[in-house]
């Protein structure tokens, strides 16, 4: 890395979705006069009687919740898809809209309240790592579904409506716009250098070590050259996979320890509860073969740098192009430097 970059305004290339960030690394000095976010208190109780997602308790839509021992999957009592949505199209000179269907799931990671992903054992992630490859091998082999997204809002600050550890699966009937946007850079590098974008990129930051936050036989987390969010990392698999269920049990291992370890480093960044949208990108599901697919997640945490202060996207970064002042080799030191227990 130049000297002078990370001093100097520049900007950075992200190959996944061919656009440009500007990184200001000078502006982290800047005083901050704006607005303070109350820090959300950790949740203490291992069962709440109110919460719908508790076992045994019972749902908005009046459905009763088994008394499960590990995770509990169920279809979202207010989904923002519909399965039964019928095929229509409106085309009318410049407007243009198509109907969508799609399936729309909660997991529940654990029957416990008060739990987060950095404070379950490895080997109940690795459960719910086995649960995302299922319900991704399912819906996708559903006829109408092109693209399952797998993610979890950590978090109010992040819109999560609920503390209990859970996540959420939208399984849609067409791909989505960032996901479309990563494909054409996957099967643009394949097609002029036979080469997989990741596979390459992964090899750079591990030869650079400089952006890595941790790692494990089968996967490495990093914050990426081009990140946006000021703590942003995403999780890539060594070996080329195209998604969660053509992982070996070993793998599926590995992913539930660094799962733990990151999400743990990220509690420890500001001694508090780390806000956060995670989700995996895995190869569509359009019945077309993807061999150029990599699997990874990202991970956005909108902390900016503390556990009151957040970042926002305004101003240059909605009308322009997207921003950071921390840079990404000072965000992955700051990253390394928290425990991971």
């Amino acid at each position: 890395m130049p000297h002078n970059f990370a001093e100097t305004p520049h900007r950075r290339f992200n190959p996944l979705l061919c656009e440009w960030v500007l990184v200001s690394p000078h502006r982290t000095q800047r005083p901050w006069q704006g607005q303070i976010e109350a820090v959300q208190p950790e949740t203490a109780v291992a069962y709440d009687p109110t919460c719908y997602m508790c076992p045994g308790n019972t749902r908005a839509n009046g459905a009763k919740n088994p008394e499960y021992k590990t995770s509990l999957v169920f279809d979202n009592d207010f989904p923002a898809l519909r399965p039964e949505t019928p095929d229509d199209t409106l085309e009318d000179g410049l407007l243009l809209a198509r109907s969508e269907a799609g399936i729309c799931r909660v997991v529940c990671f654990s029957p416990r309240h008060d739990l987060t992903l950095s404070r379950m054992e490895p080997a109940a992630i690795r459960e719910i790592v086995d649960v995302w490859a299922a319900q991704y091998a399912g819906l996708g082999a559903l006829k109408n579904i092109r693209h399952v997204q797998i993610f979890e809002n950590r978090g109010a600050m992040m819109g999560c409506s609920n503390p209990h550890p859970h996540g959420q699966i939208w399984a849609t009937s067409s791909i989505p716009n960032v996901v479309e946007r990563e494909l054409n850079s996957f099967v643009f590098q394949r097609m002029t250098h036979n080469r997989c974008l990741l596979c390459d990129y992964l090899a750079q930051e591990e030869n650079a070590r400089e952006r890595l936050v941790g790692e494990n036989a089968d996967f490495v987390a990093l914050v990426p050259f081009w990140a946006v969010w000021p703590f942003e990392t995403i999780i890539v698999s060594r070996r080329h996979a195209g998604s969660l269920a053509e992982l070996s049990p070993a793998e599926r291992d590995s992913l539930a320890d660094l799962l733990k370890r990151l999400t743990t480093r990220y509690d420890r960044l500001f001694d508090a509860p780390f806000p956060y949208s995670m989700g995996f990108h895995q190869s569509p599901t359009d019945d077309a073969a993807h061999p150029e697919w990599h699997l990874h997640a990202h991970f956005y945490p909108p902390l900016l740098r503390s556990a009151t202060v957040r970042k926002f996207m305004v101003g240059f970064e909605m009308l322009g192009s997207p921003q950071r002042d921390l840079s990404a080799e000072q965000a992955a030191e700051r990253l390394r430097a928290a425990k991971e227990t």
